[in-house]
């Protein structure tokens, strides 16, 4: 396998992060810019608040699945570890600063667990349990994220070890992008996703 085939990987799996399923969509069905309404995240959880249930459960498949494919590849052309990292790394990347969308992107949750779904479903399945649950208890997609990124390395050390460092770069990643849903958690300013979501109706 030529060199520079390897190294399209990363580069490939980053211009796959930057189209945003969020904007996509909204487009598609002619509905408001994500980035205008509510939290302004290009996410799912910004459309969830926003009434249309339908929308963002396409918007985290579409995330997901962006996330899942170029790590998918790599994997199952038995890359070196090192480049299947960078492609996961490269895709999330991708989707918090997309070069389409003048770098302001999502906070990357779907899309992170899109990269980590090839490693093993049962592994992801237990990640996404985790942050169902933690939106069940607490309501507050915010939090559930943050948790869920914090637990997810110690989840990857116990299933997959060779592993664990990337997941751990994700998790950082994704707990930096959520910092100011942190701060307004520790003020109680942070909204609920399923009270929002019912207000609206």
């Amino acid at each position: 396998m030529p060199i520079y085939f390897i190294f399209l990987f990363p580069a490939v799996a980053y211009l796959m992060g930057s189209v945003s399923g969020a904007i996509l969509f909204s487009k598609v069905f002619n509905l408001p810019d994500p980035r205008t309404i509510g939290s302004c995240n290009p996410g799912a959880a910004n459309i969830f608040r926003s009434g249309k249930v339908y929308l963002s459960i396409l918007v985290f498949m579409f995330d997901l699945l962006k996330g899942m494919l170029p790590v998918w590849l790599a994997y199952r052309l038995d890359l070196p570890l090192l480049y299947i990292s960078l492609t996961a790394l490269a895709v999330c990347i991708g989707h918090i600063y997309p070069i389409f969308f003048q770098f302001k992107g999502g906070k990357g949750v779907a899309t992170a667990l899109g990269t980590i779904a090839p490693i093993g479903w049962d592994l992801s399945g237990l990640i996404l349990l985790v942050w169902l649950l933690v939106v069940l208890i607490s309501g507050y997609s915010s939090l559930a994220s943050v948790i869920t990124a914090v637990l997810a390395p110690i989840f990857i050390w116990w299933f997959r070890p060779e592993f664990t460092f990337p997941v751990s770069v994700l998790a950082c990643l994704i707990i930096w992008r959520h910092h100011d849903n942190l701060e307004r958690l520790w003020k109680g300013g942070e909204s609920k996703l399923f009270r929002l979501n019912k207000r609206k109706k």
